[in-house]
């Protein structure tokens, strides 16, 4: 798999990169400083959070951007980041007979600090590669996403409603396009274990946007991806205090598209929340804006891209 494939960032040796020197270069020179006034604009300090600020505010597309609300709501139930991995890859073995292992080189890297946790992410999420594990997950992502929410349904002791009962088919609910290119990249670079790791956040960054803004924000940043309900649901059953409260904040899972009426026209996405002390799957229109939810979102480590083929086993 070539770089290209997974996106790599543009730097200040790209065109565009260049350009925007240019630009920085061109309005220090117009300001004819003396010795005296360039020290002081050298030495003054704030000038990387001034450049780093205008670029955060200018690399989103504008698209949607009245779809955001303010968000007093967070992670209350006591979740501050995910559990240890191992921790985590053992209760899915337990949880889903069949499913084998992680790559065990990367495990080692990320111990190790070798792999750096992308900005935005909360910590190392450990996920099941279902494709690959069809006699545990099904054959189809529908099936994948029932057999988790069945998993936690049972983990709870019952405490769990679906009000998508009997719609967790393909005709209703399916991978988005990006979220399907993510996996499937991320299992080659990993060598396409039964276990794959990926650095994520339970929804706390993108919260106050509606889906499709928090989709347009994901899209202009490199290397980040919605997460859907298969993951979102795995991360609950690996990290059940996550959801325990009812003023925790709920989750929007911006990785899938749902159909409420199977007609062809997916205009929502799933959703977890808690109510009546139950955590409750259900969906939303993808254009409701709302404080109580935010999206998950994974990431693709830059410093994988560099180690893929030794991570190739």
């Amino acid at each position: 798999m070539s770089r290209k494939a997974l996106a790599p960032s543009v730097t200040t040796r790209d065109p565009k990169g260049l350009k925007f020197i240019s630009v920085v270069e061109a309005a220090y020179n117009n300001a004819a400083l003396s010795e005296d006034e360039a020290q002081r604009v050298n030495e003054t300090p704030g000038l990387a959070d001034l450049i780093g600020n205008f670029i955060a505010e200018h690399r989103v597309r504008n698209e949607f951007s009245d779809e955001e609300v303010p968000s007093k709501y967070g992670y209350l139930s006591g979740y501050s980041k995910p559990a240890g991995l191992t921790e985590q890859c053992n209760q899915l073995r337990a949880v889903f007979p069949g499913v084998g292992y992680a790559n065990h080189d990367l495990l080692q890297q990320i111990e190790k600090g070798e792999v750096e946790l992308p900005v935005g992410a909360e910590g190392w999420f450990a996920i099941p590669n279902w494709m690959k594990n069809p006699g545990t997950f099904g054959s189809t992502y529908s099936q994948a996403v029932q057999t988790v929410l069945n998993a936690i349904k049972k983990a709870r002791d019952g405490r769990f409603y679906n009000y998508r009962e009997g719609q967790i088919d393909e005709k209703h609910l399916r991978q988005s396009a990006r979220s399907k290119k993510f996996w499937k990249e991320l299992a080659e670079v990993q060598g396409n274990p039964d276990i794959l790791v990926v650095p994520a956040q339970f929804g706390i960054r993108h919260r106050g946007r509606s889906v499709r803004r928090a989709r347009v924000v994901i899209e202009c940043t490199t290397g980040e991806f919605g997460l859907g309900a298969f993951v979102v649901g795995v991360m609950i059953l690996t990290n059940p205090v996550r959801l325990q409260r009812y003023d925790d904040l709920w989750i929007d899972c911006a990785g899938d598209e749902f159909s409420s009426g199977a007609g062809g026209q997916f205009d929502g996405a799933p959703c977890f929340r808690f109510r009546d002390d139950e955590v409750w799957f259900g969906s939303r229109w993808i254009d409701d804006a709302s404080g109580c939810y935010g999206s998950a979102s994974g990431f693709l480590p830059k410093s994988l891209l560099v180690k893929e083929r030794r991570l190739r086993k």
